[in-house]
């Protein structure tokens, strides 16, 4: 019988575990995607059967074996620079060697003024001027990730003094997301961060309701500052990113 590695909600196979040992991956992020590393560490300890060589660098392209390859990319509050970082480091060399590329934008990326359409519409173009130029490169989607909202009165008084509350933040991170999968699901691989995020450990979902429509948040188990992942959260979107990577 093929042994199996049990995780937390999803079981790999050895086979999945050894492709995953055999690619070259590079994942642009900030201190999400920090939490998401570490999550990977700590499965790692977890099972020996799980061997990734994780690198922290800017430069895939300089490492010559199979690697998980991880940096932060451009700033906080500012996704352009972010788009513009990861295509940089694509265009250095990697692009043309190929392998799977993939970058997350921040839950703090999205804010009052963020104009959803313009926002997606910019990371659209990006995404596909790197299609054209790199066929070798396999790029993978990420969702926003999600932070905890305040209680419904609360964000109806800021409301009604002209503040913005995190139910209008994660409405505008449900926004992209939906916008995401619903441009590439049929074509590309997705990591959908979210979800996890939002999936309590029993299977339900965190959301708020807002002119019938739902919001999804950050489930509370899963953070201890209402936006970073704890070890929890960590590991559970650990596992996902390395489900879908390892069918790749």
């Amino acid at each position: 019988m093929e042994s199996k590695t049990i995780l937390n909600r999803v079981t790999l196979s050895d086979e999945q575990l050894l492709n995953l040992r055999t690619k070259k991956i590079f994942f642009g992020h900030q201190s999400v995607g920090d939490n998401i590393v570490q999550g990977i560490r700590d499965l790692m300890a977890e099972d020996s059967r799980l061997k990734l060589n994780v690198v922290n660098s800017t430069h895939p392209e300089q490492v010559a074996e199979p690697a998980l390859v991880e940096s932060h990319i451009g700033h906080n509050e500012d996704p352009q620079s972010k788009n513009e970082a990861f295509a940089a480091i694509v265009q250095s060399g990697m692009g043309s060697q190929g392998g799977i590329a993939m970058y997350k934008y921040c839950y703090i990326d999205f804010n009052s003024s963020t104009n959803v359409q313009q926002m997606f519409e910019a990371f659209r173009q990006e995404i596909a001027m790197l299609r054209s130029k790199y066929p070798l490169l396999k790029i993978v989607h990420i969702t926003a990730p999600l932070t905890t909202v305040e209680p419904a009165t609360k964000a109806w008084l800021k409301a009604k003094l002209g503040r913005t509350s995190s139910w209008d933040t994660n409405a505008k991170r449900n926004e992209f997301n939906n916008l995401l999968k619903q441009t590439y699901a049929a074509t590309d691989p997705i990591v959908d961060l979210a979800e996890v995020e939002s999936t309590h450990p029993d299977g339900s979902r965190s959301y708020v309701m807002r002119e019938n429509k739902r919001i999804y948040t950050l489930a509370p188990e899963f953070t201890e500052d209402g936006g970073h992942l704890n070890k929890v959260g960590r590991r559970a979107a650990a596992e996902q990113l390395l489900l879908v990577l390892s069918t790749l």
